[in-house]
């Protein structure tokens, strides 16, 4: 019974150093470049569009590159929503756009206990290389939606974000060509009509933003 009793104790003093030491853990940033002029720097609900390397802090190895992704264009993604791992929504706030920074993402901002895919072992730490070359207006936000909308029938097709994708390509000076920017369009169809019926409702588009629209 005491050795039932000691076992007891220690696996609830196991747990209590456990969820301490999680609860401590954090990103650690490093800015390698910041430029001097920087006017607008990210938030929650950005559109970000930035090339970042992983890699395994245990041995340095890379387990990803998004320029070997999408043709080698940088990714597009909205900002602390989840679309990427917890620690990467945490290390590029605040970022300004040709921003440069090395991050190392502890397991508890990454892929925990579980790792993924084969590539990433369980309780990995991460390490990721980014820069940021652009930070636009969220696609999430009321003004936008309506924007977007040009008939106005609370519903979103291809062709109404593929011309406002056209014009933010153009305002950013930075034109893309027509590929890269289907691809784009695909990519924004894959995350968010969700009913498959080539459209995004307003329901699907406001995710994570409940104001009405």
């Amino acid at each position: 019974m005491l050795s039932l009793f000691r076992s007891v104790v220690f696996l609830y003093v196991w747990g209590i150093l456990a969820a301490q030491n999680e609860s401590t853990e954090e990103v650690k940033i490093e800015v390698l470049h910041r430029p001097e002029n920087c006017s607008k720097t990210s938030k929650k609900g950005d559109m970000l569009n930035a090339h970042y390397d992983g890699y395994l802090a245990k041995d340095g190895s890379k387990f990803y590159c998004s320029r070997t992704q999408n043709e080698g264009h940088p990714k597009w993604f909205v900002l602390g929503v989840g679309q990427v791992i917890k620690g990467l929504d945490i290390a590029m706030m605040n970022m300004c756009p040709g921003e440069k920074r090395k991050v190392i993402i502890p397991p508890s901002f990454a892929y925990g206990k579980e790792g993924y895919g084969g590539k990433i072992p369980p309780d990995a730490t991460l390490i990721f290389e980014i820069e940021l070359y652009a930070v636009t207006k969220g696609p999430r936000s009321i003004e936008t939606f309506k924007q977007i909308d040009t008939d106005k029938d609370r519903q979103l097709s291809k062709v109404e974000i593929s011309d406002y994708l056209k014009k933010e390509f153009e305002k950013d000076e930075k034109p893309r060509d027509e590929s890269y920017q289907n691809a784009v369009l695909e990519d924004i169809f894959k995350k968010n009509d969700h009913d498959g019926d080539g459209f995004i409702s307003s329901k699907e588009y406001n995710v994570y933003q409940h104001d009405e629209l």
